[in-house]
């Protein structure tokens, strides 16, 4: 259409009488004079509405979505966050329930020694103290501990206490090379010396060349006068190797030792020496070997016939 002033009247005059039928139908409510001409449109209009708005959906609920958004990403990382804290707790039940075993373990050994400990906890390693293999625990002089008391845990012999502040004191471990504690074999009493090797077994020198060892053999501490540095009966460790004797007067074995120093947590200072050697005692049962399997042999011999003869001769 050409824009010309007729068409502008044109215009004007349709807008007008739209304005007009929209205020009739409002106030005319329920009945509108302009109803049934609504009704008309819809039938015939309904389906096209329809099928725009199928098609139109799921623009829409993309938009719906992408409003949304910024709601949903902050419930995910409100999950995210919940869920990484419930890993932490897990994690964390896991290690206490670990710390659980290990100060178990101890009060176990401790009672089996009848020794008076006071537990604490490995807060620092060596590096920070030279280059001794020693660690750092959080009880000291005002928790009653004094240099040369001996330090387990559930696993056996960790070391002795070699200096001592108000709230921490220094361990020296048993691994170290300048340790040695008196050491005895289970059940022979065969006497001799231990002395840390790092990362290597304990080299222990036997006192009787000729003592009878074998690998699986186990050691315990052999004390020290007035139990000091070294009560007596803390498992120490386990031979793996027994070097050839020579004819010497002395013997050198190889003993794996029960603590593992590298993963350290819960010790006990002991602060109260047992009244009489445990001599054993403090040693956990060793494991039963295995049971050989029993073999089944089957025989089978011929059954008898009537006649008493077996049934393959009568056959023939």
């Amino acid at each position: 259409m050409r824009d010309t002033r007729e068409s502008r009247l044109l215009l004007v005059l349709l807008v007008a009488i739209a304005f007009a039928l929209i205020t009739v139908d409002i106030r005319a409510g329920e009945e509108s004079p302009v109803d049934g001409a609504r009704q008309a449109a819809a039938a015939v209009f309904g389906p096209v509405e329809k099928g725009v708005a199928t098609a139109v959906d799921p623009v829409a609920n993309a938009i719906g979505a992408v409003r949304d958004s910024g709601e949903r990403h902050n419930r995910i990382s409100v999950l995210e966050r919940e869920n990484a804290a419930l890993k932490t707790k897990i994690g964390s039940d896991d290690r206490n329930r670990s710390r659980i075993q290990e100060l178990d373990g101890m009060l176990k050994r401790a009672g089996a020694g009848q020794y008076g400990i006071k537990g604490a906890e490995v807060i620092a390693i060596g590096a920070a103290q030279g280059f001794s293999w020693t660690v750092t625990i959080d009880a000291g002089s005002k928790d009653g501990i004094q240099n040369d008391m001996t330090v387990l845990n559930g696993d056996g012999l960790v070391g002795r206490v070699t200096t001592v502040g108000p709230d921490t004191a220094t361990v020296l471990l048993a691994n170290d090379p300048d340790f040695t504690v008196g050491s005895r074999l289970e059940k022979t009493g065969e006497l001799g010396f231990a002395t840390g090797q790092g990362d290597s077994p304990l080299s222990v020198q036997m006192l009787n060349g000729k003592a009878k060892v074998s690998p699986g053999d186990r050691l315990v501490t052999f004390g020290s006068s007035g139990n000091k540095p070294f009560v007596p009966g803390v498992p120490l460790g386990e031979v793996v190797r027994v070097d050839p004797s020579g004819g010497g007067l002395t013997r050198t074995i190889h003993v794996r030792p029960f603590v593992g120093f590298s993963r350290l947590d819960i010790v006990g200072v002991v602060v109260v020496p047992p009244r009489e050697d445990p001599r054993d005692a403090v040693l956990p049962p060793k494991p039963e070997p295995p049971k050989p399997i029993p073999t089944v042999t089957v025989t089978v011999t011929p059954s008898p016939s009537v006649s008493g003869r077996p049934a393959d001769e009568e056959e023939s």
